[in-house]
């Protein structure tokens, strides 16, 4: 008799998931590494830079030198905004710019952006996973308003005629990028943080990109008057010259 041997059909194995801190808690996220960087040594690194922009441009723009248009020193409203440009042009060009460029490795990564990038995304996971919008909102955000910030800073300084334009251009697409964020976020049913939570939604989420729409809408407000001034006396003397 013979016997025949019965082929051992094997059942699939499920590949365990890496441990993550993202939401959804399902999310699949390869190569994860955790980081071995604290939370307060990544935001005291974040906070530190920014204030260092911040208090430098604060210095420049209280020198002899610095003045409007009218000649006058600036005034506290106008060096702060100034100001924020500087650190615009440091959170655009360099932090978003490195999500902009490595985007792709940042979840095994354990550069000292990356692992930036890895803390914010407990507040929005849309980034360990380089989902498409943010990867396209980043890159622009880096490689044009990144920029522009910077110019912006130096149109002031120097008095240039375009530093209002700039300041609208830069604030526009600052306020759409953001409107955008949340938008988007709550077509999902803001399922990619843990919602309610009050560092990582309310802090990271929600605070930290709010300022990027309650400061470009001021800041809009500001360059329509000034712009909407520099037409009407442009008018105005184009009448008296053809009188």
């Amino acid at each position: 008799m013979l016997d025949y041997a019965i082929p051992m059909v094997k059942s699939p194995v499920r590949a365990a998931g890496v441990p993550h801190p993202y939401w959804p808690r399902d999310l699949s996220i390869p190569g994860y590494v955790a980081n071995d960087r604290s939370m307060h040594e990544i935001l005291s690194f974040l906070f530190s830079v920014s204030g260092l922009f911040l208090l430098s441009t604060w210095v420049l723009t209280g020198r002899k030198w610095a003045r409007d248009g009218r000649g006058q020193e600036f005034g506290v409203a106008r060096r702060l905004a100034i100001c924020w440009f500087a650190v615009c042009g440091f959170i655009h060009g360099v932090v978003e710019g490195w999500f902009s460029l490595y985007y792709d490795v940042i979840p095994s990564d354990q550069s000292f952006l990356s692992q930036l990038w890895k803390e914010y995304s407990r507040g929005d996971s849309r980034y360990v996973i380089a989902d498409n919008f943010t990867v396209c909102m980043e890159t622009v955000t880096a490689w044009f308003w990144g920029p522009l910030s910077l110019w912006t800073v130096f149109a002031f300084l120097a008095n240039k005629p375009c530093r209002f334009v700039l300041q609208l251009m830069v604030s526009l697409g600052q306020l759409y990028g953001a409107v955008l964020y949340f938008y988007t976020e709550h077509r999902d049913g803001y399922s990619h943080s843990q919602m309610g939570h009050p560092l990582y939604f309310w802090f990271y989420f929600v605070f930290m990109n709010i300022l990027w729409i309650i400061i470009p809408l001021v800041l809009i407000l500001d360059a329509w008057r000034h712009l909407q001034q520099a037409q009407t006396h442009t008018d105005l003397a184009q009448k008296e010259k053809t009188n």
